[in-house]
Parts: structure tokens; sequence; C-alpha cells
């Protein structure tokens, strides 16, 4: 498990969509994760201190956690099928950890308000992590390897998932990433 930080969240000009970018915190590997516009506000109303006048469904989640003898302990995008990312809540109640399966939004959401570890497989972060150049702020093109073997410590991705995911390779290609990693929060 590789533990991440939220990056930023930012909005695809192409098509108005979120998406969350969650950052390695030891390297200056990112993660996009599209997100709905909801779980998008829900993160960023925390990133920025905000106050609202009445609990957001994720403030609700935690305190009922919380009301109950639970602890969230971390989370974890722990899968990546098909353009569909997976998490997991690792909650501990009763002496007991349990893990719950979640869409990485809303256990983002909840990992801001508990302030909790949020972890990515390396597996995922192999598949749709991507790493910029630091002086053109541009992602870095994947060396490819040998025809038919995957790179040292990076998981063979299959043909028809590369396919899947050209939605994800168009909406980075969008992005301007020239100012990753100088300021960090919502935008």
């Amino acid at each position: 498990m590789l533990e991440m930080t939220v990056d930023s969240i930012r909005v695809s000009p192409m098509n108005y969509q979120r998406v969350v970018i969650l950052r390695e915190k030891a390297s200056d590997r990112y993660l996009p994760i599209w997100i709905g516009p909801a779980e998008a506000d829900a993160i960023a109303v925390k990133l920025q201190d905000l106050s609202v006048p009445r609990p957001l469904t994720h403030d609700l989640l935690g305190t009922i956690i919380d009301a109950l003898g639970g602890a969230i302990k971390h989370i974890l995008v722990s899968d990546l099928h098909n353009d569909t990312f997976f998490a997991k809540i690792t909650i501990q109640a009763n002496g007991e950890a349990k893990e719950i399966d979640c869409r990485p939004s809303d256990a983002v959401a909840l990992a801001v308000r508990a302030n909790v570890p949020i972890y990515a497989n390396e597996e995922v972060m192999e598949k749709a992590g991507i790493l910029l150049d630091k002086e053109t702020g541009k992602p870095l093109g994947q060396e490819a390897p040998a025809e038919g073997t995957p790179a040292k410590g990076q998981v063979e991705v299959k043909p028809e998932e590369l396919k899947s995911m050209s939605a994800f390779t168009d909406f980075i290609d969008s992005l301007d990433l020239e100012d990753f990693g100088k300021q960090s929060g919502a935008r």
C-alpha cells in the first residue's frame, strides 16, 4: 500500500466532470480519479475548511460510525477494472477491523473528515498513476518495455484495459498540469 494525499480537485474543460488528484507521498506520482460533483463538493468543503449550516452526507456517516463506537482507520483505493476504481474503508469497531467496499470518492470524503491515511495499491498506481515532468508539468510518457513484458515492478496491463482507459488518457492530456506541486488544496 502506498500512502497518498489529496493534491487537488480539478474540473475537466472538455466535459466539466470533476477529478480528485491523489499524490503519492513518497514520490511525484499522481492518481486522477473521476468523481461526481456532490462528492467533489464534499471533499472541497472539508479541504477548504468551510462551514456548512447542516451536516453533509459524509459528515453524517462519520458521526454515525463514531456514535456506534467505531473509528475510521484508513481508506484504500484497492482496484481498477474497466475504468472503475474500487475502494475500501477500514473501520475499527468492537476490537475488530472491518473493511467496507465503497466508491473512492466517498472514501476520500470520509478520510479528509476523519483525518486518516489514504492509501492506494501499487497495482492501481501502475495502471493509472502518472508522473509529471518537473520542468513542464506535463505527464511523462511511459517508456515501453520489450514487447509482451512489463517493466520492472510494473503490472502487465492487457490491451483491452488500455483501450478502456483511453478516456483517462484523453482527460489527462486535456488538463493544465503546470501548477501541480506548486499549490495544494481544492481548485
